[in-house]
């Protein structure tokens, strides 16, 4: 069964704007809330249960923040009243179905993208939304079920690498980019199916292709939504006088820009060849077909003449001059094999067959 493009919101349907109301895939584990707080010289890293104080300490130190999981309404609640955050964006982590884009609000900066992993077993392109908040010394990051893409980013916290001795506009930027590359990575894992794919379209083309071929080009058209806007997003970013962006912050942000213009033309790539192998399908799915007719068209041809003299011999007319002919029955049969033969070689020598 296919994957819907479009997510219900018929619980958000003339609800007042700021109403928080869970819209995604019901969920029964309880969010986990992780905070790494850092400086030059120490970092702390700790789990906040849900009753918890969500506040981080100022002071020369980064706060990141990192909710696993957002279908509990009670936990968005908390935050927004400890970060004092717009009931608009406690709104939109909730609604999990948002294009990304990028929002300015007084004292900080709200961003919604989508993060995506590459399912082996289903051969589909699995998407999360993930929401980042930056502030003057915090980041808060958002997404929707446990696991995530930025373990390399908490080892290079806590191996003391340069990251400790930048702001959080750059833990930020380290977020996005972690994002942006696991992007190649599902493109990748795709372009290896649909080049495989290729191949047996050209060699043996099974039943199954046509299926396989607009699965692929679904995956494609979801990852087009994903990427797409986000392109928008980083040239924001990159080129807008944010006093929360650093001119030095805004230098890395443009490489992540340039990546994301590198997915998108990747994706591009991918799409004109399925659309490439889907004509040539329908193609060789019709040369088939026209094979076939002529093949039929052939025999029918050859036996038209031959049921014509076995339709005239069949009547049994008491005077027919033939039937008591001693030879009649081979001659007969000659006369049908000749005729057969010259038809043969009138379609050889035109090149029917």
């Amino acid at each position: 069964m296919a994957r819907k493009l479009v997510v219900k919101r018929g619980r958000k349907v003339g609800s007042a704007p700021g109403t928080l109301i869970h819209l995604g895939e019901p969920r029964v584990q309880q969010p986990a809330v992780r905070i790494i707080e850092y400086n030059q010289q120490e970092i702390s890293d700790r789990l906040i249960d849900q009753a918890g104080d969500y506040r981080v300490r100022n002071g020369g130190h980064v706060a990141w923040l990192n909710v696993d999981g957002v279908h509990q309404v009670e936990v968005i609640e908390a935050l927004g009243k400890a970060f004092k955050l717009h009931p608009l964006v406690m709104e939109d982590i909730l609604s999990v179905d948002q294009r990304p884009k990028v929002e300015d609000y007084d004292g900080y900066l709200y961003l919604v993208l989508r993060m995506l992993h590459y399912d082996a077993a289903t051969e589909e392109i699995q998407t999360e939304q993930l929401s980042l908040i930056l502030g003057d010394h915090f980041v808060l990051s958002l997404q929707e079920q446990p696991g995530d893409l930025f373990d390399g980013i908490r080892s290079r916290l806590r191996d003391g690498r340069q990251i400790r001795s930048m702001q959080a506009d750059y833990l930020a930027y380290a977020l996005l980019d972690a994002v942006v590359d696991h992007y190649f990575l599902a493109l990748e894992h795709l372009g290896d199916q649909i080049e495989a794919l290729e191949d047996e379209l050209m060699e043996k083309p099974q039943p199954s292709t046509l299926g396989r071929i607009h699965h692929y080009k679904r995956e494609m058209l979801m990852l087009r939504k994903a990427v797409w806007p986000l392109r928008e997003v980083l040239s924001r970013l990159a080129r807008d006088e944010s006093p929360l962006i650093s001119a030095d912050t805004r230098v890395f942000l443009r490489d992540v820009y340039d990546h994301t213009i590198h997915v998108m033309d990747t994706i591009d790539t991918l799409r004109e060849m399925l659309v490439g192998m889907l004509d040539l399908h329908l193609s060789s799915v019709s040369n088939r077909m026209n094979e076939v007719m002529k093949v039929l068209t052939i025999i029918a041809t050859l036996f038209m003449p031959l049921t014509f003299i076995a339709g005239v011999y069949g009547m049994n007319f008491e005077y027919m001059p033939e039937l008591q002919w001693r030879w009649g029955y081979p001659a007969v049969m000659v006369l049908m094999l000749a005729i057969s033969g010259s038809l043969l070689y009138a379609f050889r020598r035109r090149g029917w067959i």
